[in-house]
């Protein structure tokens, strides 16, 4: 079964990247389920999403943790294991995975990959995949987080709009904080099949993605060639 991954850098919804998600599916009208976990369940993420979606032949799902017994009687396993794409959304990282781990969504999502659930998302949504990244999620400085590792590379989102990213990046892998990976400028995005560069994709020209690695002790910055979505 082919796994499939799509991240991108910033966690804004957008129509060309659901859109490109839901072609992966090789399905008529997926199913593709939003999880707002980072964010606290926004309420105007969720209905951001609905929008989007009304844009896309897809049918939209939301998946919220902040839900009673008595009012939610869908698992997550039966929610999840109904999609064919699943989206995270941006927010506080760190506090996201604390969750998925308590409530055993990381297991859940990790068996839906294997078995070919194309999974994306940006920011938090796309730093959650990988081995580890810096976030905001703690007090007073952008620290690292581990992720799931569904990819063993290393992961910088807002690469182009945030300016500590990228020389921070740098050197949390100079250091061998973090290993060689790949960052993403907000509007750019790269898709992954079985954990390989599949294609780099952007919303426009300006927006790249990277190959970020050491190399005789030094930084290389190689930038992926990208198709500009229509």
């Amino acid at each position: 079964m082919k796994r499939q991954l799509l991240i991108y850098g910033s966690g804004r919804h957008t129509v060309p990247f659901l859109s490109y998600m839901a072609w992966l599916t090789a399905k008529k009208t997926p199913n593709i389920c939003f999880i707002p976990t980072a964010s606290g369940d926004d309420e105007a993420y969720i209905a951001r999403f609905y929008d989007v979606c009304k844009n896309i032949d897809v049918q939209p799902h939301v998946l919220r943790v902040w839900i009673n017994s008595y009012d939610q009687k869908e698992t997550f396993e039966e929610i999840i294991g109904t999609m064919n794409a699943i989206v995270v959304g941006g927010g506080n990282t760190l506090n996201m995975l604390a969750i998925w781990k308590a409530q055993g969504i990381d297991v859940l999502l990790r068996k839906a990959y294997h078995k070919g659930v194309v999974m994306g998302g940006g920011s938090a949504g796309s730093l959650c995949w990988t081995n580890g990244g810096t976030t905001d999620s703690r007090p007073a400085a952008l620290s690292i987080v581990k992720g799931l590792s569904f990819l063993d590379k290393s992961h910088c989102p807002h690469y182009n709009s945030e300016k500590s990213r990228r020389p921070l990046y740098h050197k949390n892998i100079l250091e061998g904080k973090l290993s060689d990976g790949y960052a993403c400028d907000d509007r750019s995005a790269i898709h992954f099949v079985n954990e390989e560069v599949e294609r780099s994709v952007a919303m426009d020209a300006e927006n790249h993605s990277y190959h970020v690695y050491l190399k005789d002790g030094a930084i290389v910055e190689d930038r992926l060639a990208s198709t500009v979505l229509g």
